[in-house]
């Protein structure tokens, strides 16, 4: 389960969408301990460098990612319908988020290439805006966690998003992104806090 079930809102989503977050990736826990601040990433000197993970034992992970992107209703209501002047606009979206998941360690300097096992899309519109929110969540049996090629698949599949319907809105507006839920690792398992979704 990912994230526990609610009542009411909290700041303009439902319960039904948090029920639908279940959906792509339904075995991320719904509570977890805060992790203890630390930056791995920084030597003694404070210079960055790249963390060996030789020592730690590989484990499943998984996260999972969300954005959205807002547009013009008109131009959500023809990509819905694949009416779109440059083709499937979702289905250009998912591979391109897929591919971005695989890749991350190419485009973000510290990360370690991993072998991703699994790469799950999903895309839809949101209940109380003219917007699509990508979902991404991955998975691996690693020594290090995924979420950044959750997070970067989330980004690249909204950047897609734009690439095929930028003719029509070029206004579209990219936000929220953000981790929602991660498993397995050192510092255990986490997800967003529920007092501060938006």
């Amino acid at each position: 389960m990912l994230v526990p079930r609610r009542s009411g809102t909290a700041h303009g989503r439902s319960e039904s969408e948090w029920d639908k977050a279940k959906v792509i990736c339904p075995s991320l826990v719904a509570s977890s301990p805060s992790p203890t601040v630390e930056f791995s990433h920084l030597d003694a000197q404070g210079q960055a460098h790249m963390v060996s993970v030789v020592e730690r034992p590989a484990t499943h992970r998984q996260a999972l990612a969300e954005g959205w992107i807002r547009m013009d209703p008109q131009v959500l209501q023809r990509i819905t319908v694949a009416e779109m002047p440059k083709g499937d606009v979702l289905a250009v979206a998912r591979i391109a988020a897929i591919q971005a998941a695989k890749r991350t360690w190419e485009l973000i300097p510290l990360c370690h290439p991993l072998p991703i096992h699994g790469v799950e899309v999903q895309i839809s519109p949101m209940a109380h805006r003219p917007a699509l929110r990508v979902q991404a969540s991955v998975h691996t049996h690693a020594r290090t966690g995924v979420e950044m090629e959750a997070l970067t698949a989330v980004q690249v599949g909204l950047l897609a998003i734009y690439d095929m319907a930028k003719a029509l809105d070029p206004a579209m507006e990219i936000g929220g992104v953000r981790l929602l839920a991660k498993q397995g690792g050192r510092h255990g398992d986490w997800r967003y806090p529920e007092a501060t979704v938006g």
